[in-house]
């Protein structure tokens, strides 16, 4: 008996950690009410950034370490929305200068780091005329509460609602993009939300919590993960146009589960066979991804 008690106890604890493993947020400190800004350092490979938020707004400013600011291609609309999670959402809405786009991507971004590490995946896209709309889940960033997969789907639809209630956005045609756990996620909002989008790009995206939760621990990974909402499923009510991204080196999500949400797909479809890192789509293939975007709407 106390050894079978082990065992369920073990798989209770293991059945909890993977069903934990698909977010990993970073969250930002809420700004104290007595200051006005708050100041962070992004470091990467090639440079280190001071970014500096407003207070309320949380309208972000980008400075070199010499505190000289840093004049973008594009600009940044930094906004606070309610989720029907009941938490405070931030979102970033990109646009490029001297351009009026007729074309809104609205990003779902990865299981990990927040918007300051996030929004890059959407910048190359914007020198072919689109805007973008990035945002943060609960308990991402600057954004309330807490980072559950339940959140996070009522999330993605939340901002949708905000961004087709903007009167620079109702003009344009609206992708929903996602990448990684955010491309699982924008198979389910996509066919939730048929009638409000024109088309659906997915990236470097696992086909159901239960297959990327074998590829970790097998048989175990499958049984004791909840599903919850699938991709996979989502897809195959999904009618409108749809591209679907994945890059053969991608050692994070298996090159085939982005096939097997492809193979699920309905027409329109396309599947677009890449090389280099983990969603690293628009860092290297922007033009011809700009091109396939395009012209899966027209």
């Amino acid at each position: 008996m106390k050894y079978i008690l082990t065992i369920l106890i073990a798989l209770f604890l293991t059945a909890c950690s993977l069903n934990k493993m698909y977010l990993h947020p970073t969250k930002l400190p809420q700004i104290p009410a007595d200051k006005d800004k708050i100041t962070i350092t992004s470091k990467s490979d090639r440079d280190t950034t001071i970014v500096v938020f407003k207070a309320k707004t949380l309208q972000p400013t980008f400075l070199t370490t010499n505190k000289d600011t840093i004049n973008l291609d594009f600009t940044i609309e930094s906004v606070v929305f309610k989720s029907s999670s009941g938490n405070n959402l931030n979102g970033w809405l990109l646009k490029p200068k001297n351009v009026n786009p007729t074309i809104t991507l609205l990003h779902f971004h990865g299981n990990a780091g927040f918007l300051l590490s996030q929004y890059q995946a959407m910048t190359p896209l914007l020198k072919y005329g689109f805007q973008a709309f990035v945002f943060d889940y609960s308990g991402f960033g600057f954004s309330e509460g807490k980072a559950t997969r339940d959140n996070v789907l009522l999330d993605g639809n939340s901002a949708l609602t905000y961004i087709k209630s903007r009167n620079d956005v109702k003009n344009t045609k609206v992708i929903i993009y996602g990448q990684s756990l955010g491309g699982h996620l924008s198979a389910v909002v996509a066919q939730q939300r048929q009638a409000d989008i024109d088309g659906l790009v997915i990236e470097g995206a696992f086909s159901s919590h239960k297959d990327i939760a074998a590829k970790t621990a097998g048989f175990f990974g499958r049984i004791l993960v909840s599903e919850k909402y699938s991709a996979y499923k989502a897809i195959q009510d999904y009618k409108k146009p749809v591209l679907v991204i994945h890059s053969t080196e991608d050692e994070t999500i298996p090159f085939e589960l982005g096939k097997k949400i492809y193979a699920n797909a309905n027409e329109p479809k396309e599947f677009y066979e890449i090389k280099k890192c983990h969603i690293c789509g628009t860092n290297f293939y922007a033009d011809s991804i700009a091109d396939k975007i395009e012209n899966m709407i027209k």
